[in-house]
Parts: C-alpha cells; structure tokens; sequence
C-alpha cells in the first residue's frame, strides 16, 4: 500500500524491535477522552492529595483497577502511579524470577488494553483516549526522574500540558 504524499507520517508508538514483556521497567501516560477531567475535580495523587479533595468514584475505580494489576500480572511490579483529572502516569516494572530468566509476562499494551477495558466496563462510558504514550526506563537516574515527576505532577497541575480547567 502506497502512502499518499499528502498524508502526514505518523511516528511510532513503540520502539521498533522492543520486547515489551521483557523485563525492564516502564513509564506509561494513559490520557481521558477528549481529556475530560474525570478523575479529580482538581488535582489527584496518590502522595500529597489533600484529604477532602477525594478522587471522583470514575477515578476511583481507576485506582482500584490500578492497584490490581500485580495480582493480575505476578510478573508486574507497580512501583509508582498517579492520578490526574484527565490523565494517569504509571511507572511498572516487568521482573525476572530468581535466577534472572524472564518471567512469563503479557506485553505492557496488552496489560494496558485490559486495564483500560475493565474500567471503561465497570464505568459504562468510554474513559479511554485510543493508544498510550510509553517510556522504556534505561537507567536508574531515569527511573529516580521519572518517580519524582510523578511525585511532583499534582503541585504542578496547572503548569502541565493536560490541564484543562
């Protein structure tokens, strides 16, 4: 199939060659449709939230179908997340077992796909923008950056990219 070449060429989702199930940790951004804010009237963390400023019963069960997918996915580690008004950020990790072999594991899409189709059923509206952005972490200074972006994205709310008011 030839391109038209009027078409603007999409860039790739994913690292061409990558195993996303391999082990190696993994920072995903999963967007709301047309970046609703459906999860938090505000600003919603899971460190630093103020208590009266609860997640939205929408945004609570994405933090429940958040927390479960280590029981899902013995092979997945969740080391950090956040929930934002119309946005989530999750740092996960793909572990190997004992000896350091690979331990069976779905791909990081399939995990997401399943994540997101077991929320948009439970809430019985489309939650979910079509895709997700993802990094794989390469070094330890990545993995600390990426954690205390995480940390940080609720103060800095207003000064993101995704806010809509």
């Amino acid at each position: 199939m030839t391109i038209p070449p009027n078409f603007p060429i999409r860039k790739r989702n994913r690292l061409s060659g990558f195993d996303y199930s391999s082990p190696n940790a993994y920072f995903i951004t999963i967007c709301t449709c047309q970046k609703k804010n459906l999860f938090w009237d505000t600003v919603g963390a899971t460190i630093g939230r103020p208590p009266d400023l609860p997640l939205s019963p929408c945004g609570q069960v994405v933090r429940s179908a958040i927390e479960t997918i280590p029981q899902r996915y013995p092979a997945y580690i969740l080391e950090h997340y956040v929930i934002m008004p119309n946005h989530i950020h999750l740092l996960l990790r793909i572990q190997a077992d004992e000896s350091g072999r690979p331990m069976v594991a779905p791909t990081v899409s399939t995990v997401v796909a399943q994540m997101k189709g077991a929320v948009t059923k439970q809430v019985g509206i489309n939650v979910w923008q079509k895709g997700f952005h993802d990094h794989v972490v390469r070094t330890p200074a990545d993995f600390q950056e990426i954690w205390e972006y995480i940390d940080n994205n609720p103060y800095r709310w207003e000064l993101d990219s995704m806010f809509t008011p």
